[in-house]
Order: structure tokens, then C-alpha cells, then sequence
């Protein structure tokens, strides 16, 4: 058995880390459900789903300030609204609220299915050893959210390589992510110089750039840095979160024909991957006070870890929480966030996620994976066998 304390140590949350991070939650949860990592200069974390709750929800002990990523993928940069604390925050946040409303998203949901059956249909004819990912799970939110934002089609196939670079080089080669943020800044400060408002289109770079605060309009820097923000939102978590369905369903077949026997279920099963299997496992805050939880002295101006992808398979929140069950039917989980900075755009992940999949197994045989090393995590290859 692993001694607590030296997990706890060394807990990480990012690359080789991943592959046994369950274990990992389970030790801390149970052993030690508020402790100290080492890494990154130092943080406290929080691993049961009622402490992070509570941390989400009280923003005046918890602030977002640098960042809610460690490392930071913007060089320090605060990207709003995810890293702005009220009272600005709202402001912030209410800007693209219209564009995700109930009523915005029901428009996009045949375009959403006419595209995902599309890419489902075109992977099918590919056979044996093609890449879900690469086919499927990457370029359905890249066009859907390009769309939605009103980014030209033909600089798609650019942008998975800018949040490949930015998102997971960040740790091992700081470098390259920061080049490839500058790439992404200057490509904004082009769209945003060819901008014009004709008056009739309402995508985001439009709802941005005729956006007030406080009567004023966003200033360049702002307008940059939430493009930054929206970039990065809308295209690495959804791919993350339909692989990841993907990849369980090619490992359980009995799974897989029981969503093709009752495809009624996938909407449930969709939100068991969420909550197991989340692309979000972390987000960062700084105490802004001394705290003590669970006996723990948090000083203010410490670094503390939300550990979502704990808190999503805590014991007293999920009965048998390490079993992905796709029928369960209570599922409070912590995937979009639990506070004022929930995410912005899960309607849109979520339908997204659960069209992603019904398509999927509409066009595509039962499949099983063709290399079975390839890991759960990540928006990297997932070769299948049909």
C-alpha cells in the first residue's frame, strides 16, 4: 500500500499522472481528503465533492486570481470571465449569456446532429485501425463552435494544433505553449482588424465586439483575451469529453450494445462519462484569507487545488463511484464546475457530447479498440477495430 503522506506530496494532475489518478483520488479522499502537494511551488488540494462545492461557491475566500490553470495557459494573462472575481466577473460573464440560452442552443442542434452525422458516416467507410479521434471527436466541436463563433472554415485545421500546444506542452515544453499562444493572440488581432459589424450576423465575435461594460465598449486587450479564452473553452474539453466516451464504449462492449439496444439511455450514459472521465479533473484558486477545512490550516495567499475529477467519484456522494454505471440516475457531478464560474457553454458540451455519441453508434459497427495501450485520457489517437 502507498504511504498517504508521500501521495500526497507528490500528487500531480497532468501527463503520466493521469493514468493512475483514480487510485490516486481514492487514496487522498480517504487518507488524506485535504493535503499538500509539493509540485508546481506548492498547493493545497481538496478531494471531497462537498469541500469543493463549498470553495466554488465562496468566492471571497477563493478567488480565480493568477489563474484556474496550473500551469497558467496564458502567460499570466487573466482571461475573463474565468479568471475575473466578482463583482466584475458578471459583467463579464453576462456578455455572451444570450448566445446560450435554451432557445440559441435548440438552433444549433441540426446542425450539431447533420455535421456529427457527417464525420460519423465518412469514419465508418475509413475501416479497421482509423483514429476516432483525429476522424471524429476532434473536428465535430471545431466546426461547431468555429461556426458558432464565426471563425473562417478554412482556418480550421490549424487551431488543434495551436490547442495541442497550448494545453498539454504547457508542463514539459513551456515554450512551445507560449509560442503557440502568440500564435493565437496574433491570430485574433487579425480577425478582430477585419472585423466589421454589418448589422445582421449574431456569432460571437460579433456579440464581443458590439459588447459593453459599463456603458463602455471592451477594450482591445480584453476583446483578445476572451477570444483567447472562448478558443481554447470550446474546442479541447468537448473533443476530450467525446473520446473519452468513445474510448470506454470500444472497452465495453456489453456497454456499447445496451446504448445501441436503448439509445434512450445515452443521454444518462453521456453525463456518467462527465462525471468519471471528466476533461476538467483540477481548477486552481488562491486563498484570499486564513481557512481551516477538515482541521487543515490554509494560510491566505496559498494555492489551492479543486479537485474535481476527485469529487466526481467521492463515496459519500456516489454509491460504488468507481464503476462508470451508464444507467445511474442521481449525478451531482462537479464536471462544468459548481459556482458563479461554471462553465459558460456546458449546454452546448453536452449536446454536443450526447449527439456526438448517438451518431456515432448509428453509422459505426460495434467496434473494439485496435490498440488497446492507448490511454483514457487526453484528445490524443483512438484507433478502432470494427
Amino acid at each position: 500500500m502507498k504511504d498517504v503522506n508521500e501521495v500526497a506530496r507528490n500528487f500531480d494532475f497532468h501527463g503520466e499522472a493521469l493514468d493512475e489518478i483514480f487510485d490516486t483520488y481514492s487514496t487522498l479522499r480517504n487518507g488524506c481528503p485535504v493535503g499538500r502537494s509539493e509540485n508546481y511551488g506548492g498547493f493545497w488540494f481538496l478531494t471531497k465533492s462537498d469541500d469543493i462545492f463549498a470553495a466554488e461557491q465562496d468566492p471571497e475566500a477563493f478567488s480565480v486570481y493568477p489563474s484556474m490553470m496550473v500551469p497558467s495557459v496564458s502567460e499570466g494573462i487573466q482571461l475573463p470571465p474565468i479568471d475575473i472575481d466578482p463583482p466584475e466577473h458578471t459583467a463579464y460573464r453576462r456578455i455572451l449569456l444570450p448566445l446560450f440560452t435554451p432557445q440559441e442552443l435548440k438552433k444549433l442542434e441540426q446542425p450539431i446532429r447533420d455535421t456529427a452525422r457527417k464525420l460519423a458516416e465518412d469514419f465508418a467507410k475509413e475501416g479497421t485501425g482509423a483514429d476516432a479521434s483525429y476522424h471524429y471527436s476532434r473536428p465535430l466541436p471545431t466546426i461547431i463552435f468555429s461556426r458558432l463563433a464565426g471563425y473562417p472554415e478554412k482556418d480550421w485545421p490549424k487551431f488543434d494544433k495551436w490547442v495541442d500546444d497550448i494545453i498539454y506542452e504547457r508542463v514539459e515544453k513551456p515554450e512551445v505553449a507560449n509560442q503557440a499562444s502568440k500564435d493565437v493572440f496574433s491570430y485574433f488581432e487579425n480577425l478582430l482588424d477585419n472585423w466589421k459589424d454589418n448589422g445582421e450576423s449574431a456569432n460571437l465575435m460579433d456579440y464581443l465586439c458590439r459588447a459593453k461594460i459599463d456603458g463602455r465598449p471592451l477594450t482591445r486587450d480584453e476583446l483578445l483575451r476572451y477570444c483567447y479564452l472562448l478558443f481554447l473553452a470550446g474546442l479541447d474539453t468537448t473533443a476530450w469529453s467525446i473520446r473519452a466516451g468513445l474510448w470506454y464504449l470500444a472497452n465495453n462492449p456489453e456497454d456499447q450494445q445496451k446504448l445501441r439496444d436503448n439509445p434512450e439511455l445515452i443521454p444518462l450514459a453521456c453525463e456518467e462519462f462527465l462525471r468519471t472521465l471528466s476533461p476538467v479533473q483540477v481548477m486552481a484558486r488562491t486563498c484570499l484569507k486564513d481557512t481551516v477545512i477538515r482541521g487543515q490550516d490554509i494560510k491566505a495567499g496559498e494555492r489551492v487545488m479543486l479537485v474535481f475529477g476527485a469529487g466526481n467519484r467521492d463515496e459519500e456522494i456516489f454509491p460504488n463511484p468507481d464503476k462508470i454505471d451508464i444507467e445511474r440516475q442521481e449525478n451531482r457531478h462537479l464536471a462544468f464546475g459548481g459556482g458563479i464560474h461554471r462553465c459558460l457553454g456546458s449546454n452546448l458540451g453536452r449536446r454536443e457530447l450526447v449527439v456526438g455519441i448517438e451518431e456515432f453508434l448509428r453509422a459505426v459497427p460495434q467496434f473494439k479498440p485496435a490498440d488497446p495501450s492507448e490511454k483514457w485520457h487526453g484528445v490524443g489517437p483512438l484507433k478502432l477495430a470494427f
